[in-house]
């Protein structure tokens, strides 16, 4: 298992999630470039490939310089991928329907939004060991099928392919006897990742309750690991929203992009450890601080109460939905709201 990363918590956390599941190997990167590297190395290595490529790939979509989309892309289309055919999952704290769409397209297996579940984990997992779709190879795409159900359709469906349309292929690695007429080609291949954990023939894949119970208790000791990494992002927002504000308007972008990546960060696993509320704050930041040109003074304040909330949530450890003290922390973060868009 390859897992590429760059917060160092969130990527001890799958780390610790997939150890509790009973996961083999697992190799961690720091980020996209690193990751790129690495696997091309295994596949210029042919002798060692077999036993070096990962079985599955999780990946953040999040990442500087070299991004999630852009790991896949180089996955699935470079000829020094050393298999094009990796399942890959996709994970990330900003699950809008553009992102999904954009890496659906890239070819991702799965895709796990934040916050996740050790038992959402599992079920990704299974799904990309236990049923995964045919790969189709198309003049603009490759990956698994993008069509996961069949739907009624009342109208002429134009995807429904003709007979000689698409060329069924039974191997990845050599192309023989290929229709020319072919507009697609569909890759079903036998199910090398599924015979390897439970063998040929048996029923539907299933990870053992007590497994999962156990990686749900290691979840849980890692609460103090996220509090610690909270308070830690905190400071970092505080120390960019202080350099940036002390800046012209025009010129605030990098502290701006700095507040709106730890944003993205935030609003991902905080209701895993009890937060919500830090998920509800992190992903009104990150939304606040999306495609900024120009910020202004009231934006810096507005990002001010953001930064305030967060803080005042995990100091006094303000689980759930916090009572009255939770309730004054939304309507005080909506009254920044009301007065920016005044100012506005």
């Amino acid at each position: 298992m390859l897992i590429i990363e760059d917060s160092p918590f969130f990527r001890g956390m799958l780390a610790e999630i997939l150890r509790a599941l009973k996961v083999g190997r697992i190799v961690a990167m720091e980020e996209g470039g690193a990751a790129i590297t690495h696997l091309r190395s295994i596949g210029k290595n042919a002798a060692a490939a077999q036993a070096l490529v990962p079985d599955i790939i999780i990946c953040d979509y999040l990442m500087s310089p070299i991004s999630g989309p852009m790991v896949l892309r180089w996955v699935r289309q470079s000829e020094d991928s050393p298999d094009r055919f990796i399942p890959f999952v996709m994970i990330s704290g900003a699950a809008d329907g553009d992102k999904v769409r954009e890496v659906r397209d890239l070819g991702v297996t799965e895709f796990l939004a934040k916050p996740f579940s050790v038992k959402a984990v599992a079920n990704h997992l299974i799904a990309a060991i236990d049923a995964p779709r045919p790969f189709v190879y198309t003049r603009d795409y490759f990956g698994p099928d993008r069509r996961r159900q069949v739907r009624p359709y009342n109208d002429v469906d134009r995807r429904v392919a003709k007979e000689g349309d698409v060329e069924i292929l039974y191997t990845g690695t050599r192309l023989r006897s290929v229709n020319p007429n072919a507009k697609a080609f569909m890759f079903k291949l036998p199910n090398r990742l599924r015979e390897k954990i439970a063998g040929i023939g048996r029923g539907p894949l299933t990870i053992d309750p007590q497994l999962l119970q156990q990686a749900e208790q290691q979840l849980d000791r890692m609460e103090e690991d996220y509090s610690d990494w909270v308070r830690g992002s905190i400071q970092q927002l505080y120390d960019a929203h202080r350099s940036g504000r002390a800046l012209d308007p025009r010129k605030r972008i990098v502290p701006i992009q700095t507040i709106n990546s730890i944003a993205h960060d935030l609003r991902g696993q905080g209701s895993t450890f009890g937060y919500p509320l830090i998920t509800v704050f992190g992903r009104s930041l990150y939304e606040c601080t999306l495609n900024i040109s120009e910020a202004s003074d009231q934006l810096f304040e507005f990002i001010r109460t953001h930064i305030d909330g967060i803080n005042a949530v995990i100091r006094d450890k303000i689980k759930g939905e916090g009572g009255q003290l939770g309730k004054e922390l939304v309507a005080s973060l909506e009254r920044a709201r009301d007065r920016l868009l005044v100012s506005h």
